[in-house]
């Protein structure tokens, strides 16, 4: 059975795999980024999420419910329970941002959560009426989302941050 599981996978799915992949192994190091590509992944895996939800459950007041339930727990956690992770970067607009596993994990937990589903479904296409299914997938993707938005909302506010102090040493030396 999981042979023919693996057999049915369309090649692109391996190539997005790989993708992932590579850029949850390029975030486990220490870098200096542009701050604005900070909101690149983030924005992916939504758009990724919410691509699955639309096509497999419909963005339905179930589906979205879940999903912002889910979002809005682990963002308010994940803010509050984070570390900071940029300071300032040696050129305008970058920061240094250390490295971390998490943002592997997470895409790792979009794609396992995008994959498993779409074969239950394969399988079982009733599911998509199982309020339950609708719920627990809706939840998942939420809880995964919102670690990327609690991440980059830190990752906003240390910028800010480092933008202030930045601003308040160039006013000292130019009053100075």
């Amino acid at each position: 059975m999981l042979q023919q599981i693996i057999s049915h996978t369309p090649a692109y799915v391996w190539a997005i795999l790989a993708f992932l992949i590579y850029r949850g192994l390029s975030a486990s190091a220490d870098r200096e980024v542009e701050f604005s590509k900070l909101f690149i992944i983030p924005a992916v895996m939504l758009a990724l999420s919410l691509q699955d939800l639309a096509g497999k459950f419909g963005l339905s007041g179930t589906s979205m419910a879940a999903w912002a339930a889910g979002a809005v727990v682990s963002t308010a956690l994940t803010w509050k329970l984070g570390a900071n992770r940029v300071v300032a970067g040696k050129r305008p607009g970058s920061v240094m941002l250390r490295g971390s596993w998490v943002p592997l994990t997470l895409m790792m937990s979009v794609f396992c959560t995008k994959y498993t589903v779409a074969v239950l479904l394969a399988m079982q296409p009733q599911a998509r009426q199982d309020v339950l299914v609708v719920v627990l997938v809706s939840s998942l993707f939420g809880l995964i989302n919102g670690m990327f938005f609690g991440r980059l909302a830190r990752d906003s506010s240390a910028w800010q941050q480092v933008q202030a102090r930045s601003n308040a040493a160039t006013a000292a030396t130019a009053a100075a």
